[in-house]
């Protein structure tokens, strides 16, 4: 996907810092780096002394198309470590260490990446990368949720393989989702981080509700709307789990995601999320219906060409038990409504029936006839809520749609 680089306040090129702590994942990095320059952004790398050690400095410049320095000295009369964070639109921190976090958590300034975090005045995100004991540790939780304080934006590093046989929390999350994270916080044009210290909740996909051990019943949900919102609560400074039912799609930068596959699976994983979450964002697409017997053995064909008898039962209706059931008091719960209209109602008109009748803060309805929205990227909703207001967000993409019902979501958390 081509992405055009969001203006500077001050007209020029968007200004970006790339701060670079002394991680093995610093190697990726520079793919990050190349994703900004290509699309656009003018990049300055800070790295630290310990970052060098895993990529050169001449690596660095030959990427960024500038020179590279650790050290207040060098330029002192051009006065970097004031000036680079002054300048910024946007700092991005990748990897950042446990130690840089401590380091910015105290307000320590020993070389030019930390001078840059203390002058700088835009969006700064830290992009985590550690050993899970690290990760998990009491004085990085610590640090972290004091940063998170302050309103920085500290993404939840992905799980996977460490360095050398450690598989656990703490990797560096896919570049590309780092790269779409920071442009979405750029293009909201240095906004305040209006989730910031909120844990949200998403669903996202559509589940299966299995007939033996190869067919199931299903739908056509994408999982592209819930990925979007999920990505965009990341960059509004919110802590996301993401419920994610048979979805293909690359995991969000900074985001926990539950894999589920059936209805039953995501009630209990939305149950157990939404105990300590602010907002429960509903986007997935339960399945409505499940067999009442699922055979162990696959169904074979009859030889007189005659199908085998289905026989379904209701599966729970999630979306309305969290919404009479609230875990937390002031909770939001958000339903999505994909509607194509009958001889009972039009879309909005059943949608709104659906939002009383369902319980929830708002409805996000779909207009779905002829399977218009499934796979595709971009969407038109009208956001109805409870106290009868209305949005209608025009066709725009699912990035901006998903910006529109958060929009909606952040006053209602006050």
């Amino acid at each position: 996907m081509e992405v055009a680089p969001a203006a500077s306040p001050t007209g020029t090129r968007p200004r970006v810092v790339l701060g670079v702590s002394g991680g093995i994942a610093a190697y990726k990095s520079c793919e990050v780096l190349r994703r900004f320059t290509e699309s656009g952004h003018d990049v300055t790398v800070v790295p630290t002394a310990a970052a060098l050690e895993f990529v050169g400095a001449p690596t660095w410049a030959a990427l960024s198309g500038k020179p590279v320095s650790t050290d207040v000295w060098d330029g002192v009369h051009q006065v970097p470590h004031v000036r680079i964070g002054q300048g910024a639109d946007l700092v991005v921190v990748a990897p950042a260490t446990a130690d840089l976090m401590a380091k910015a958590a105290h307000g320590l300034a020993d070389d030019l990446l930390t001078n840059t975090l203390l002058t700088a005045r835009c969006p700064v995100v830290f992009v985590p990368a550690m050993h899970t004991e690290m990760w998990e540790h009491p004085a990085t939780v610590a640090n972290v949720a004091t940063l998170r304080e302050r309103g920085n934006i500290v993404l939840e590093p992905a799980s996977g393989r460490l360095t050398g046989k450690d598989t656990g929390k703490g990797r560096l999350p896919d570049p590309s989702e780092i790269f779409e994270t920071a442009v979405q916080i750029l293009a909201r044009g240095g906004a305040e981080s209006d989730l910031a210290g909120r844990h949200v909740v998403v669903s996202a996909g559509g589940t299966r509700e299995y007939l033996d051990p190869v067919r199931f019943l299903g739908n056509r949900s994408s999982g592209l709307q819930g990925y979007a919102l999920a990505r965009a609560a990341v960059s509004r400074g919110a802590r996301v789990t993401l419920v994610s039912a048979n979805v293909t799609l690359a995991a969000p930068a900074g985001v926990d995601v539950v894999a589920v596959e059936t209805t039953e699976q995501l009630r209990a994983a939305v149950l157990a999320a939404t105990a300590e979450a602010d907002a429960v964002v509903m986007a997935a697409a339960p399945a409505d219906f499940r067999p009442t017997n699922r055979s162990e053995n696959k169904i074979k064909k009859a030889a007189d060409g005659s199908a085998p008898a289905l026989e379904l039962e209701q599966n729970p209706d999630i979306l309305a038990e969290i919404s009479h059931h609230r875990a937390r008091a002031g909770q939001v719960v958000v339903g999505f409504a994909a509607e194509t209209g009958d001889a009972s109602g039009s879309v909005l008109e059943l949608g709104r029936s659906k939002l009383a009748r369902k319980g929830c803060d708002l409805l996000v309805v779909n207009d779905v006839s002829g399977g218009a929205v499934f796979g595709s990227e971009r969407n038109d909703v009208v956001i109805l809520a409870a106290d009868g207001d209305a949005v209608d967000v025009p066709e725009g993409s699912k990035v901006s749609v998903a910006h529109a019902i958060w929009d909606a979501v952040a006053p209602r958390l006050a």
